[in-house]
């Protein structure tokens, strides 16, 4: 029978009660998705998912994402293709030399976002699991964005309710300082349209929408819109709207990326060696578009 144990007063909640080595029955699923719903982010312990195994349960949730390799020479994946590999461990595994491109790219994981932003069509969960960690550090922390949105006074909830806002993947890698990305790459992902206040489909409820990617909003000066984005992610991540998890090997954490952001926390990667293993479920619809409704385009 599946358990479920808050972890913060907000959102956050553990899951017991569920083997995910094994097939997950219906009914299983439908009080994991209700819990998903309502918390926003679910803790599985002790689940020493094999990658099969992870990618299994994941699909539960939608479709996967591929990985994306970010054209780096020579560069062979680790892992099966619908896995992300959120390590600092390459295909020998050895760990990352200090001057890793991959290494470089990672570092912009530890700025607030949400999986994916930068994709026409986004991502909607994300799963990772975790089959090494190091001893101090490496935490991720998650921050709700339901609540943070609810606690906006209403002119300023009037004020941002139909903004859009533009993001791209090397606005957050270029903010911490790492600019090797070929042609290939950046026509592969151009930058893209994002509505700034989204209402979640499992609750109904309204949540912000950001990320690091976020650059600018459509329609604004330049500076007006960052302001506006750096005001709001600070608004976000104040301590009463976050949650720290301290990883144990075998933990597997799915969040919501349609209403929550989260960040790694540094760790000594050229010391320590961390292994994690992250599946992303696509969402079904760009957010500008899913607004606009069928309606409006035969207009």
């Amino acid at each position: 029978m599946i358990t479920v144990t808050k972890l913060h007063p907000l959102f956050m909640a553990e899951i017991g009660g569920v083997d995910l080595t094994q097939p997950v029955s219906a009914s299983d699923y439908a009080a994991i998705d209700d819990a998903f719903n309502t918390h926003a982010v679910l803790v599985f312990r002790g689940q020493p998912v094999t990658e099969a195994q992870q990618v299994a349960f994941s699909k539960h949730f939608g479709p996967l994402i591929p990985t994306t390799n970010y054209h780096r020479k020579g560069e062979m994946q680790r892992l099966r293709a619908e896995l992300a590999d959120v390590s600092n461990i390459d295909h020998e595994n050895n760990m990352l030399p200090v001057d890793s491109e991959r290494r470089q790219h990672s570092l912009g994981n530890q700025l607030w976002h949400t999986d994916a932003s930068f994709k026409h069509v986004p991502a909607r969960c994300s799963l990772l699991a975790a089959h090494e960690v190091p001893p101090t550090g490496g935490e991720t922390e998650f921050a709700d964005m339901r609540a943070a949105f609810d606690a906006l006074p209403q002119a300023r909830k009037d004020e941002i309710e139909d903004l859009v806002v533009e993001h791209s993947i090397y606005r957050s890698r270029e903010r911490m300082g790492f600019t090797g990305y070929n042609e290939a790459t950046r026509a592969e992902l151009p930058p893209v349209q994002q509505v700034l206040v989204r209402t979640h489909p499992g609750s109904g409820r309204k949540t912000l929408y950001l990320a690091a990617h976020a650059s600018h909003v459509l329609g604004w000066p330049l500076e007006k819109g960052q302001a506006l984005i750096d005001e709001l992610i600070a608004h976000a991540t104040q301590p009463q709207f976050t949650y720290a998890h301290h990883w144990q090997v075998g933990d597997v954490v799915m969040w919501d990326n349609r209403c929550t952001m989260h960040r790694a926390r540094p760790y000594e990667d050229l010391k320590y060696r961390r292994d994690m293993r992250r599946s992303t479920v696509s969402d079904e619809i760009n957010t500008v578009e899913a607004r606009r409704g069928p309606l409006a385009d035969a207009v």
